[in-house]
C-alpha cells in the first residue's frame, strides 16, 4: 500500500515535526508539506525520509497560515492508495485525497478555545482586527473541509474533548510515538531542562521568573521558533536573563538527548498543552517532571511519582523544584523509565496501522 502523509511545513523542531517523520518512516510513506527546513530534518536524524514540497509559504502570519491552507486545498496527489493529515492546514487536502486519516493535534486554537487570548495579545487595533478576521473566515472553512475527513485521530483525552466540543466527532486516542530506546538515563547533572518552541502559549516567562527565584538551581531552555510563527515579536522576556538561566536555541536531536540524560529534572508549563511529548522524553532519560497540572501533562506525569504537577504560578514551581532537589532527582528514575514505556513508538505505530485497515474496511462509505 503507497500511503502519503500531509503535514502543515518542517519548520522549527517540535513534536508535529517528530510525529509526522517518525509516522512517515514507520509506513514506509512520502512526506508532503510546504516549506521545508532540511537543517531541521537532519537535526531530527530523518534524512532517509522522502519530503516532498508542494511551494514555500511567505513569512508573516496570519499569510503563512491562508497560504498553506490554499496550497494543500489544490494539490492532487492521485497515486497514494490511503493519505494522512496532520497539522492545522494540512488537511485541507482532504476532499481530493480519499480514503484518510487526520491525526488532529488540536483544533487550531486561535480558532476556538483560545480565540479571546489570541485576539487580546495583539499588539495594535490594526492587528486586532485583522486577526478578527482572519479567525472569522477561516474558521469557517476549517469547519467545512470536516465532511470529506474519513476519520479522525488524535494526541490525548485532553485533545479529543476539544475535537468534540468544536468539531462535533468523535476521534480515536493514540498518544504521540516516543522513541523510549533512543534516550538514555545517565547521571543527575548540576541544571534543569525545558524544551519548547517559544511560544507565548509555552509560558516560559513563568519558568524564567521560577528560577530567578531560586539562584542555587539551573535551567537551560532548549528551542526556537519558526519564520513566520506568531512567537518572535514577543521574546522580550529572553533580554534580561537572570544569571541561572540559559537559553540554548534550538539544538540537535543528538544533543538534545544529551541534555535529558545529563539533567537533574524536566519543567514544562504550557497552557493547557495537547499531549506534550517532551515530558515523556524526559522521564523515558529517567528525570523528573515539575508541570502544570493542565492538559495532556495529566495524562502522562503522575503527580507524586514521577514528578510534581503544579499550579501555574512562580511560587508552585519554585516549591516543586525545591521539593524534587531535596528528595534526590534519583529517587524517581525507576517509576519514570517505567511510565515512558507506555507511549513507545512501537504502540502507536500498531494503532496507526490498525485504524488504516479499519477505514479501508469499511470503503470510506461512512464518518468513522
Amino acid at each position: 500500500m503507497r500511503i502519503a502523509v500531509f503535514h502543515d511545513y518542517i519548520g522549527a523542531i517540535g513534536g508535529g515535526e517528530k510525529l509526522v517523520l517518525a509516522l512517515a518512516r514507520g509506513l514506509g510513506a512520502d512526506l508532503i508539506t510546504t516549506d521545508i527546513n532540511k537543517e531541521s530534518v537532519s537535526k531530527l536524524g530523518f534524512d532517509d525520509v522522502k519530503i516532498i514540497s508542494i511551494g514555500r509559504t511567505p513569512k508573516i502570519a496570519p499569510f503563512k497560515q491562508i497560504y498553506a491552507s490554499v496550497l494543500f486545498a489544490s494539490c492532487k496527489f492521485p497515486k497514494y492508495d490511503f493519505y494522512i493529515f496532520s497539522g492545522n492546514w494540512a488537511h485541507y487536502a482532504a476532499r481530493k485525497h480519499k480514503p484518510n486519516l487526520w491525526y488532529c493535534h488540536t483544533p487550531v486554537r486561535a480558532f476556538y478555545d483560545l480565540r479571546e487570548y489570541t485576539l487580546a495579545n495583539q499588539k495594535s487595533p490594526m492587528h486586532r482586527a485583522i486577526a478578527r478576521a482572519w479567525i472569522s473566515i477561516h474558521s469557517t472553512f476549517d469547519l467545512r473541509t470536516l465532511k470529506d475527513i474519513n476519520c479522525i485521530a488524535t494526541n490525548s483525552i485532553n485533545t479529543g474533548k476539544r475535537i468534540k466540543k468544536y468539531y462535533g466527532r468523535d476521534a480515536r486516542i493514540i498518544y504521540p510515538p516516543i522513541p523510549v530506546n533512543q534516550f538514555r538515563s545517565s547521571d543527575f547533572g548540576d541544571y534543569w531542562l525545558s524544551v519548547n518552541r517559544l511560544y507565548p502559549e509555552k509560558r516560559i516567562p513563568l519558568q524564567i521568573e521560577a528560577f530567578r527565584k531560586i539562584p542555587g538551581e539551573r535551567l537551560k531552555i532548549a528551542g526556537w521558533y519558526s519564520e513566520g510563527d506568531h512567537a518572535k515579536g514577543k521574546l522580550g522576556y529572553l533580554d534580561h536573563l537572570p544569571e541561572n538561566v540559559e537559553l540554548l536555541g534550538s539544538v540537535s536531536e543528538e544533543e538534545l538527548v544529551r541534555l535529558y540524560a545529563g539533567c537533574k529534572g524536566f519543567i514544562c508549563t504550557a497552557m493547557d498543552e495537547d499531549f506534550g511529548m517532551t515530558p515523556v522524553e524526559a522521564m523515558a532519560s529517567g528525570k523528573p517532571v515539575v508541570a502544570v497540572r493542565e492538559g495532556g501533562y495529566m495524562e502522562s506525569v503522575v503527580d507524586g511519582v514521577t514528578g510534581r504537577l503544579v499550579e501555574p504560578t512562580v511560587a508552585s514551581i519554585t516549591g516543586a523544584v525545591e521539593e524534587i532537589s531535596r528528595n534526590g532527582c534519583a529517587a524517581y528514575r525507576a517509576a519514570c523509565l517505567e511510565r515512558a514505556r507506555s507511549f513507545d513508538e512501537s504502540i502507536f505505530l500498531d494503532l496507526i496501522k490498525n485504524e488504516i485497515y479499519k477505514i479501508n474496511e469499511c470503503k470510506c462509505k461512512t464518518i468513522c
